[in-house]
Formats: structure tokens, C-alpha cells, sequence
């Protein structure tokens, strides 16, 4: 079984109930998530040996998320224990045009005061295949830069595959402090991912004709945003997922894959969102199992894509959906008809 590790922030989540605006209910439902979490859970969901790294306290919230990834099947042996805090984020889920919003409460949080010296990278790598990390997790400090270095050196001296997802995050820091860390980073990726704003933010780097606010995307300028990427940094393969927001409750969704010599477009599905928290992460889990299965281009980007929609019919982070579920989806059966 191919091992993956993911590296990253697991958060305590705190929402209202349905779509309830803060204090409108005297309840917040508490799950957890995390950007490299949850693709560590839609990997282990797919049968592959997911293991996910962090730091967590050892009191009762941070043995509760090391739980809640445990019995997902995740392999949580290389998590380090230490620090006081786990992280929060508030959600108030949007709906029709009002949208989500996100609050978060994660300063001093155990992983943001990790250490380079917490994280022995030989044995954590010992025997894996894929190392993924997001844009996020350098973001928390200079310290996670530098522990993310060290982990995209080890992983490459030992010939692992990176993927990077680069979400960008402007509440963590500047696009010229994204800009100077990732350019580093991604020197050691071989699989990039992105969404429809991340290459711009970052990297300046922008497709033609498109307004992602006024609903209008231009897939042929994002073939070229796949190029640039590609080209800048040496990617392998440069992942694009292109949604078109008509309002909180309906989206369009597609994905785009460069695979080094052509662009793969996926067919586009239009979403009714339960919960799109989640969404990139499991468009990324999809597209590791897909690659590592050894799909085509084609049917790497049909299956991540499938993936990522399935998740936003599913409350909360986590992609709780099985490999044949999305197989179905992304060989044409979206009727969502009940099955018997």
C-alpha cells in the first residue's frame, strides 16, 4: 500500500447549525479540519496509507482531533505532542447572496510554534511515495517555512513526489512574503496546484479575459497560467480548479490539468453547495490517488474534479465519500438517484 504523508494545521471548527448566522442559535456544532488533514482522510478514504503530520497539545481538544483523524483511517504516529493551543476557526456557512465567513483563531496555536528540531523527516519518509503541503502551513510563520523546507529537502533526497497546493491566505500574510517563501518552495514541487486566484496573488501571474466576481473564466487563460507556472518553476504538472460562483448556493465546477506538454479539461458540473469548505483539498486528494493509480491525464482530472463535487454535498471538512462513489460520478452518473 503507497504511503502519502501530508503536513500541515488541524483546526477545531465551530459553526452555527444549518445556515444559521453567528448567535443566531445558542449551539456551534465542533468538528475539525485542515487543508492538508483533509486530503490526508480523502487518501485513507480511497484504501492508500495516509499519514498526517502536525504538533497538537496532549490535553483532551488536541487527543480530540488526533481521534477524529484515526477514525477515518488516517495513520496519526508521526504527530508530535506539545504546545497549549489548538487552532479555531469560525464558519457561518453562506447561502444564495450572502456569503461564508470565515473567522479565525489561530495564533499561538502548537503547530505555529513548532520548532525544525520537533520533526525527524528520515523516519517520517521512510517508506512513502508523496509528500503534499499547502500554501497555508508557511504562511503560520518563518519558522514553518523553514520546517517546510526541510521536509520538501528530505522528501527529495529520498525521491519522493511533492505536491503543493498554493492557497494563498491574505489574512496570514503579504503577497510579497508569499511571493519570496513559495518561490523557494516550489523548487522542490513537482505537482502545483492552484485555484483561479492563487498564481495571480502569489505570482502575478494571470488569465485573460476572466472575472471570477463577475462569473466569466476563460479556460484557455488558464492554460496559459498552467504554462507559465510550468515553465517558471519546472512542475511536472500544474493542477488548476476553475469555479464559477453564481451565487453561495450554486456554483459551476471544472478543473484543468497540465500534463508538461497539453492541457486536460474535465467536463463541468453545476453544484448545489451543502458545504464547500474542503472543496480544494479534496480536489487535491482526488488528484494524488488518481496519479498514483496511474491514471491518464484525462481521467486524473475527470476523477479529481468528481471528487471535489461529490465533497460539496457533504457536511463538514472531511470528503466522506468512498472511490467507487466518485468512479460513478466521473464516468457520467451524476443523476443522484437513490440507490438500491
Amino acid at each position: 500500500m503507497k504511503k502519502i504523508v501530508t503536513f500541515g494545521e488541524i483546526m477545531l471548527r465551530l459553526a452555527p447549525n444549518g445556515y444559521n448566522r453567528f448567535f443566531q442559535d445558542d449551539q456551534l456544532q465542533a468538528t475539525f479540519g485542515g487543508g492538508e488533514a483533509n486530503v490526508a482522510v480523502s487518501l485513507a478514504n480511497y484504501g492508500m496509507r495516509a499519514a498526517f503530520v502536525t504538533r497538537l497539545p496532549s490535553h483532551a481538544i488536541g487527543q480530540g482531533a488526533v481521534n477524529a483523524l484515526r477514525a477515518l483511517g488516517v495513520d496519526t504516529s508521526h504527530i508530535v505532542r506539545g504546545g497549549d493551543r489548538v487552532g479555531i476557526y469560525y464558519l457561518e456557512k453562506g447561502a444564495s447572496q450572502r456569503g461564508s465567513v470565515c473567522i479565525y483563531d489561530r495564533a499561538y496555536s502548537a503547530i505555529q510554534q513548532a520548532k525544525a528540531e520537533d520533526f525527524d523527516w528520515d523516519s517520517i519518509f521512510e517508506d512513502a511515495v508523496w509528500f503534499h503541503f499547502t500554501g497555508i502551513t508557511p504562511a503560520l510563520g518563518e519558522n514553518l517555512v523553514e520546517i517546510c523546507l526541510q521536509a520538501c529537502q528530505a522528501a527529495k533526497a529520498k525521491g519522493i513526489k511533492i505536491s503543493c497546493d498554493l492557497n494563498y491566505r491574505g489574512k496570514l500574510w503579504s503577497r510579497a512574503q508569499a511571493r519570496a517563501a513559495m518561490t523557494e518552495l516550489c523548487r522542490y514541487v513537482d505537482v502545483c496546484i492552484a485555484n483561479e486566484e492563487d498564481a495571480k496573488d502569489i505570482f502575478g501571474i494571470e488569465a485573460a479575459d476572466s472575472d471570477i466576481y463577475g462569473g466569466k473564466l476563460n479556460k484557455s487563460g488558464y492554460e496559459s497560467v498552467a504554462r507559465q507556472l510550468a515553465g517558471q518553476f519546472g512542475f511536472e504538472k500544474v493542477a488548476i480548479t476553475l469555479r464559477t460562483s453564481l451565487s453561495a448556493s450554486d456554483n459551476n465546477w471544472a478543473g484543468m490539468l497540465y500534463d508538461g506538454t497539453e492541457c486536460h479539461v474535465s467536463k463541468e458540473y453545476h453544484l448545489h453547495i451543502v458545504d464547500r469548505v474542503g472543496g480544494g483539498d479534496s480536489f487535491a486528494g482526488g488528484l494524488i490517488y488518481a496519479l498514483l493509480s496511474g491514471k491518464s491525464a484525462q481521467d486524473t482530472i475527470e476523477f479529481a474534479v468528481a471528487a471535489s463535487a461529490l465533497k460539496h454535498s457533504v457536511e463538514g471538512d472531511f470528503n466522506r465519500v468512498t472511490c467507487n462513489e466518485v468512479e460513478k460520478l466521473a464516468s457520467g452518473d451524476g443523476s443522484g438517484r437513490v440507490q438500491r
